[in-house]
Formats: C-alpha cells, structure tokens, sequence
C-alpha cells in the first residue's frame, strides 16, 4: 500500500495534475458549493482541482474522442479529488438514512480520495448540462445506469436522456473509464482494487 498524502501538499506532488491543465473541459466542483446533496460547501479552504495523472490523461482522451464524434458537446467536471476527510462527512451526513450505499464507506475508501474518480456531465454547444433524467448527486434509482430500461418502460426516463448518458459513457468508456451501476455521473479509472492497492490515498 502507497503511503497516503495530505491535500495541502498535492500542488507540488508530482503524480498530480490540476484540473485547469486540461483543455476542453468545464469545472464546476459542486462540493465546493452548496449545490450538493449535503447542502454546503465540503471543500473549502482545501484546493481539490486535481487529478493522479493517470486519471487525467484518461480525461484528455475521453475529451479527444468527443472532439472528434461530438464537437458540440463538452465535459463538465462536477467532481474530482475528494480528500479522505470529505469522504468521511460525507459518511455521517447520510448516517440514519437509506443512502449510504451511494457513498463508498471511508475506511475502504472512494476512488476519488485517489484522484482516480470523476464525476462529469456534458454540457451542449449553448453550454447547458444535456438533460440526463436526474441532476448531480440525485440519490434514486432514476440515476441508476442499471435500472434505465427499467425506468424507460415506467415513463420515469425518456429515450433522449438515456441516449445522453449513452453519449456521456462512451467518451468515458473508450478512454478507459469504468461505470458503477447507481450513479449516471460517476466513472472510475481502471480497477477499484488495483487503485486501493497501488495509489497513494489523500487525506
């Protein structure tokens, strides 16, 4: 196991990149905002803008392949880094609570806490979000990637916001992004054991 490293040192790390090195993309962290299911704002004073570097160059192919197949559209970056610390209120605000299945348990670890998470939209030529059924951060099952069919036939869905989640994983997926089965937005980079196992945590 990589030894972990604190958030206030990531700047001069070597191993990360900022999220503003990356052409083509948008950036509005929401758990830097209150525009978030806890209702405030989780990162300041910390700079969580980042990416390993690995993650971020995935980004950049995922950002080429829509260049190429989808000019109009464009990534939004709603999460990225997500320090140990974040992870943990995250945990205790959803405590009592049916949800905690949305949030990776602290001690095991998020993705995120590795800078090899992403949670990302796409935005449309007018840079609005494209209508994908469900805000960020929308903890029911008309989020869940697995239940689409599913919710199509209820009429909870429409053909066109699975058809722009469609769009949204296939930038992700051929760049070597990896789904989860209850969050629309959310995509790991590489294997969730492999990463627990090989990259350094940030606290």
């Amino acid at each position: 196991m990589t030894s972990p490293i604190y958030c206030e040192t990531i700047a001069s790390h070597p191993e990360f990149r900022r999220l503003s090195s990356i052409d083509g993309i948008a950036v509005d962290l929401r758990y830097a905002t209150p525009d978030n299911f806890v209702g405030r704002d989780l990162y300041s004073p910390l700079d969580c803008g980042f990416l390993h570097q690995d993650a971020a160059a995935a980004l950049e192919r995922a950002v080429a392949w829509l260049r190429a197949h989808r000019p109009d559209y464009t990534v939004l970056v709603l999460d990225a880094l997500r320090p140990q610390r974040v992870q943990e209120q995250l945990w205790q605000a959803l405590q009592g609570t049916d949800l905690l299945g949305y949030i990776a348990e602290p001690t095991r670890g998020s993705i995120h806490s590795f800078g090899m998470a992403l949670d990302v939209t796409l935005l449309d030529a007018q840079g609005r979000e494209l209508d994908m059924g469900t805000g960020f951060d929308d903890l029911s099952e008309r989020s869940h990637p697995a239940k689409e069919a599913e919710m199509l036939a209820r009429g909870e869905l429409v053909a066109q916001q699975i058809e722009n989640r469609c769009g949204l994983r296939d930038a992700m997926f051929q760049a070597g992004f990896v789904g989860i089965n209850s969050e629309w937005w959310h995509f790991d980079c590489g294997d969730r054991l492999l990463v627990r196992r090989d990259y350094a945590r940030v606290l």
